[in-house]
């Protein structure tokens, strides 16, 4: 919300609103009830969160301002209730939650009113972190700050999704290369044919098109890490290559002779279960032992579904960073995700929450705004009832501006009517066509066009077809075109 008014005579009740909106992160301010009225008259508010002490006057202000959502703030029960503009009635001392629910009535209550167009979408992008607080992330922690000193390969083992490439990100970070260059491949996105050359360069002229020297993947990331994505998709013929650079610390390039040290750190990801794979010899024994010198399970999100809200809060913060508004979640809609299976894991999730960011810009989501697949539970959309001075208005506006479209397009329908009618069709018809009379009629309309729109002036109308003068009394004597008494 971009301004949220608190409204009591009570200091106290208005230090404790302040604190508990401030630290939602929205902005707000405060009036007594002398003010408020003014206030509200000349600047307006997104919404009024008031003080029921006094039932009459908040029914007075609630009733005059009946485009602005109001929340009841009670110290008993039952001493007001929800309807219309009155969005919702929470008891004193104010929760959390509580008072996040009632701030997304507010917004709900604004951006479904009559008439409101819907924000514009935003840009986003994937965002794929390494956070949270449950054991599983907690482990793989461990193991990254544990082997990320040492030089030792890395195999990381997870379902897509799940962030194998930020574990990897994170041992070179945390490794005594992270000035180095980190470089990843993606093994399975490179044709097989191509991947050597990707992988280790070629020399000028190893194969046709190989119009230069190439560097590989290997050279470039010389002192620092590289990383294998995918590598249950490589081939078995590059397999065995890449066996005897990790044995032998050197490489050739395609269509060379020269053997090139290298000095790179080799961290390899899959989703894919070699094991099972080496038993079908789809994959070679020796490659895996070499490869899975310290594996490290990347956990799926189903595993670790406390970590969802702390996941939010990270994906809205990258968002945030690229100047975007992120988006809020009721307690209800948090609690949904958390029971989703995340088939596609913390990427699905970040895509969900970029699809979010597009449709509420800075808003609070409950779960009633989730797609439908991610409603757990009770999924009832609160739906705002207005003041029928409002619907009213909006009935009539609605109704003007179709008969105004209306007249619009009839206007327009009939000026194509008439531009048709005057210029024959260019359209070849089935029979064929008899070109010579088909181009003099066409003239001759042209010619009445021009006489008709320079009232008969031949001179001003031969201007305005490109011709002469007696070129254009020619023609006029030729097709006998002459001006009726009624033009």
């Amino acid at each position: 919300m971009k301004d949220i008014l608190l409204v009591s005579d009570n200091q106290e009740l208005i230090q404790n609103l302040e604190t508990i909106v401030t630290f939602m992160g929205e902005p707000c301010l405060s009036r007594g009830f002398d003010d408020c009225d003014s206030y509200l008259s000349s600047a307006g508010a997104d919404a009024v969160l008031i003080d029921y002490t006094s039932a009459a006057t908040v029914n007075k202000l609630v009733a005059k301002f009946p485009h602005i959502p109001f929340v009841a703030l009670v110290h008993n029960e039952g001493e007001a209730n929800v309807n219309c503009n009155m969005v919702s009635v929470i008891s004193t001392p104010l929760t959390y939650p509580v008072l996040t629910q009632a701030i997304h009535r507010c917004q709900e209550y604004a951006r479904r009113k009559p008439n409101l167009s819907k924000s514009a979408g935003t840009k986003t992008r994937l965002f794929r972190s390494l956070v949270g607080k449950s054991e599983q992330i907690q482990i793989v922690r461990r193991l990254v700050e544990q082997v990320a000193p040492t030089d030792a390969t890395v195999l990381i083992l997870g379902e897509s999704g799940t962030g194998k490439e930020v574990v990897a990100r994170n041992v070179h970070f945390f490794s005594e290369r992270k000035d180095g260059p980190f470089i990843p491949v993606n093994c399975g996105a490179i044709p097989g044919e191509l991947l050597e050359s990707e992988l280790f360069g070629h020399e000028k002229g190893a194969f046709t098109g190989a119009i230069s020297a190439r560097k590989g993947r290997f050279e470039l990331a010389e002192g620092g890490t590289l990383f294998l994505d995918e590598i249950g998709d490589m081939p078995l013929q590059m397999q065995v290559k890449l066996l005897r650079v990790l044995q032998e610390k050197t490489f050739e390039r395609v269509g060379g002779t020269k053997p090139l040290k290298c000095d790179v750190r080799i961290v390899a990801a899959t989703h894919r279960d070699l094991e099972t794979m080496i038993s079908q010899d789809k994959f070679r024994e020796d490659l895996y032992y070499r490869l899975n010198v310290f594996p490290i399970d990347s956990p799926a999100l189903r595993q670790r579904k406390d970590d969802i809200p702390l996941l939010l809060q990270e994906i809205n913060s990258r968002i945030k960073v690229d100047g975007v508004d992120g988006v809020r979640f009721t307690e209800r809609a948090i609690s949904s995700l958390m029971e989703h299976e995340w088939a596609g894991n913390v990427r699905e999730l970040s895509n969900l929450v970029e699809r979010l960011t597009i449709l509420y810009p800075g808003h609070i989501v409950d779960i009633s705004d989730l797609p439908e697949k991610y409603q757990h539970g009770d999924a009832v959309a609160y739906e705002p009832d207005y003041p029928e001075e409002i619907l009213e208005r909006e009935a009539f506006n609605t109704l003007f501006a179709e008969s105004a479209a209306r007249e619009q397009l009839e206007d327009q329908e009939e000026a194509t009517e008439t531009t048709q009618d005057n210029f024959i069709s260019s359209t070849l018809p089935e029979e064929g066509v008899n070109l010579k009379e088909y181009l003099s009629e066409l003239e001759v309309k042209l010619i009445r066009q021009a006489l008709e729109c320079q009232e008969w002036v031949v001179a001003r109308a031969a201007d305005k077809l490109g011709m002469r003068r007696t070129t254009l009394v020619e023609k006029m004597r030729k097709y006998d075109i002459q001006r009726t008494e009624d033009a």
